[in-house]
């Protein structure tokens, strides 16, 4: 038997965070670029590259999350929630693409150096685009965490990574503005990069975790089993256990060993009652469960398939 319901709770209105993110990126694009303008700054040039990485980000985000959005059809039972994965995967390969840009722009520089200019204002600007980055990347992570969006919790990533980005390249310039020594202001760039990369990678393997069908986190594994463990006091036993996430929704499927002289009503309500206990700490997932009598020797048959 299956879960009752069976499809994903409406994730239309997280495409407001999506057109959020976009406001963002547009925004500190501006303003880094003026900060890149005004002082020549190889490292701000390099904040202002991730921006553009941002937006293209959140564009990506807002198409695939509309798509997730989507109820499940006939072509797609089980709803369209795996196209977020899509949209982490092309925003982990765009930050890679966008170190790659900044590393290569960071050892021209350090190779041929060049003096800054109006260092106060190209400092004070990328503050403030800084800024920007930060509310919005919370507002992100709060609402990705609520609604269970990898989405979301990628663009907040990404924005964090920008901010910190920005304030290491912030401090550079400032100490090449107070030194003079106009190499720092590459190797800064060049740290930078690395630190993207690092992100980067970190969001293309949890996308493709999802997309491979990776099991549900440990502790979650252990939530389960502790559910089955209060029903094996019930003379009910569980095999052939499997687990795996699609962005915001769980599925899971087990099969239900029962004492064969239960009556059909009696095991269907055991298995009813257990999957509602699983729903309980797991939040709204999608349960299939497989009655077997614990007393036949064929049910054990498949136990080496789990």
């Amino acid at each position: 038997m299956t879960s009752p319901k069976e499809t994903s709770s409406d994730r239309s209105s997280l495409t407001k965070f999506a057109w959020l993110s976009i406001a963002a990126a547009v925004t500190t694009i501006a303003m880094k670029s003026i900060a890149y303008l005004l002082t020549g700054s190889v490292g701000l040039l390099s904040d202002a590259v991730e921006s553009i990485v941002n937006l293209l980000g959140a564009i990506m985000a807002l198409g695939m999350l509309t798509i997730a959005a989507r109820p499940a059809d006939d072509g797609h039972a089980f709803g369209h929630s795996k196209a977020e994965y899509f949209a982490s995967v092309v925003e982990g390969l765009l930050i890679l693409v966008a170190a790659a840009g900044i590393a290569y722009t960071g050892i021209e520089r350090i190779f041929n150096p060049r003096p800054l200019e109006q260092v106060g204002i190209g400092l004070a600007v990328s503050v403030g685009a800084s800024v920007v980055n930060f509310v919005v990347s919370r507002i992100l992570m709060t609402a990705g965490k609520k609604h269970n969006s990898i989405t979301l919790e990628a663009d907040s990533q990404h924005l964090m990574t920008d901010v910190w980005t920005s304030v290491g390249v912030i401090g550079g310039v400032g100490v090449v503005a107070l030194t003079g020594w106009t190499r720092l202001d590459p190797i800064v760039a060049l740290i930078v990069a690395v630190n993207i990369i690092w992100t980067g990678i970190g969001l293309v393997r949890r996308s493709v975790d999802g997309l491979m069908d990776v099991a549900l986190p440990e502790p979650e594994q252990q939530a389960i089993e502790a559910v089955m463990a209060e029903y094996r006091k019930k003379k009910v036993d569980f095999h052939a256990l499997r687990t795996r996430q699609a962005a915001s929704r769980r599925f899971l499927s087990v099969h239900v060993l029962v004492p064969g002289l239960w009556t059909v009503h009696d095991a269907h309500h055991i298995a009813e009652d257990f999957e509602g206990a699983i729903r309980a700490v797991l939040g709204d997932a999608v349960i299939t469960t497989h009655l077997e009598p614990i007393d036949d020797e064929i049910s054990m048959d498949d136990i080496h398939d789990q």
